[in-house]
């Protein structure tokens, strides 16, 4: 794994970064291009960044013909230091630094798209209408855009509103944010016509983040003439990721989108936070339980339906980016 990280340590700064400083991890042809560019953004409630959203679908897009990243961002394990705007920050220097380097990664800069799950899916699509309000300290990146030519949204969590999902807001605002922060993150609210192309699939059974985010988000496409695609399947919990064998099979890769939290962890264990359980973050690590029979069956159904989204996406992207 080739870790390339995106803020020097000067000019990053997060109270439980624990030495963490945000990365990418890229998955590059080897033939020059120039390649379009997928930039992954996985889920977890920005509590943590989930390992089955991260190189499983980085290397499905490069198989799709894409030069991929994925961003491992700051997030809020703990859930005692609301991230603010960081995390925006962070997709929006990613974003410049792959464009800033088009001619090492072989990528078209004017083809990039990002591809967000959940919480990711909030951090992609704040990026989609929040770009312009994101500024960068340093000339090498000041004058590059940050805005993403295409995005794709996973089961995103979208609105702050009735139907939020409250942890991950409470993980990047706190739960006493203020009614002008949670409107910001709303992020419906703040569609434009110059909002980039947006492809968003959900589940009618998703347990976590309602469905009608999707919906919201997509209305508010419709409404203000961004392009934008939307499909919503009949069955499936929340975080199926690419829903192929290998998530069935508990096969994700290599797992370094948790580097923030086991730096933490590492930490906590060693009694280095006040005021925190030395078993406090046992549970972001231990593995999966074996799941029922009755249950397996049902993820194997769910799955058959959902696992479509990739080629779906990819062949709306061609048309998006004009590939």
């Amino acid at each position: 794994m080739t870790a390339i990280p995106i803020w020097s340590p000067e000019e990053y700064s997060y109270s439980m970064s624990a030495g963490f400083v945000p990365f990418l991890v890229p998955y590059l042809h080897d033939s020059p291009g120039p390649w379009p560019v997928m930039l992954v953004i996985p889920g977890g409630g920005y509590c943590f960044v989930s390992p089955t959203e991260g190189e499983p679908v980085a290397k499905r897009f490069y198989d799709e013909g894409y030069n991929a990243f994925v961003l491992t961002y700051t997030v809020n394990p703990l859930g005692n230091a609301p991230l603010g705007l960081q995390p925006l920050q962070d997709i929006a220097r990613a974003v410049r630094l792959i464009r800033s380097r088009a001619g090492e990664f072989c990528i078209d800069p004017g083809r990039l798209a990002v591809c967000g799950f959940s919480a990711g899916g909030h951090l992609a699509a704040s990026l989609c209408v929040h770009h312009g309000d994101v500024e960068d300290k340093d000339p090498r990146y000041r004058e590059i855009s940050a805005r993403p030519d295409a995005a794709v949204l996973s089961y995103p969590v979208i609105t702050s509103g009735a139907l939020a999902h409250r942890g991950s807001f409470d993980a990047l605002l706190g739960p006493d944010a203020c009614q002008q922060e949670l409107d910001y993150m709303s992020l419906e609210n703040h569609v434009t016509a110059h909002t980039p192309p947006c492809f968003l699939w959900q589940t009618m059974e998703d347990g976590a983040v309602p469905v009608e985010n999707s919906y919201l988000f997509a209305g508010a496409c419709q409404a203000k003439g961004a392009p934008y695609a939307h499909h919503v399947f009949t069955r499936g919990q929340h975080g199926l990721s690419l829903a192929d064998e290998s998530w069935l099979a508990g096969e994700f890769g290599e797992p370094y989108t948790m580097a923030q939290s086991a730096a933490l962890r590492d930490q906590v264990q060693a009694g280095q936070v006040p005021g925190v359980a030395p078993e406090a973050m046992d549970g972001y690590f231990a593995p999966p339980g074996e799941a029922d029979p009755a249950y397996r069956a049902k993820l194997e159904r769910d799955c058959a339906q959902v696992r479509v989204w990739p080629q779906l996406a990819a062949a709306w992207l061609a048309e998006a980016l004009e590939l």
